[in-house]
């Protein structure tokens, strides 16, 4: 019998959102070029309806689909943070219960720190 392979860590996809395609590009960018997710997905047309500072308030928004793994939510969250213009910008993590496993370790590949850039 041989030992089940110990699984390394999760899988998460992180979302936000953004007023404009610019923040957008730039948080999406950063995250990426910092190993911090493997992918980031930007869809447009959102319409939000949200409750600030006492009031109902409707905008266009860009959102943000962050693929990453558990370990980087502290440093995606920081990156978001930095470079955000709200005030309370949305950061929201969802566990990912299943996957294609060549697509989940393709994730975790481009997280590791330690390779190639290039690669």
């Amino acid at each position: 019998m041989t030992a089940a392979a110990t699984p390394g860590p999760r899988a998460i996809v992180m979302v936000t959102t953004v007023g404009d395609e610019e923040q957008g590009n730039l948080i999406a960018g950063e995250i990426v070029g910092r190993r911090q997710a493997a992918c980031v997905n930007m869809v447009s047309g959102v319409r939000s309806f949200y409750r600030w500072q006492g009031e109902v308030c409707r905008d266009e928004e860009f959102l943000l689909v962050i693929k990453t793994l558990e370990t980087e939510f502290d440093a995606v969250t920081a990156t978001i943070q930095e470079l955000h213009s709200y005030d309370l910008p949305e950061i929201l993590a969802f566990d990912v219960a299943r996957g294609e496993p060549g697509f989940l370790e393709w994730i975790a590949d481009s997280l590791d720190k330690g390779a190639d850039l290039k690669a």
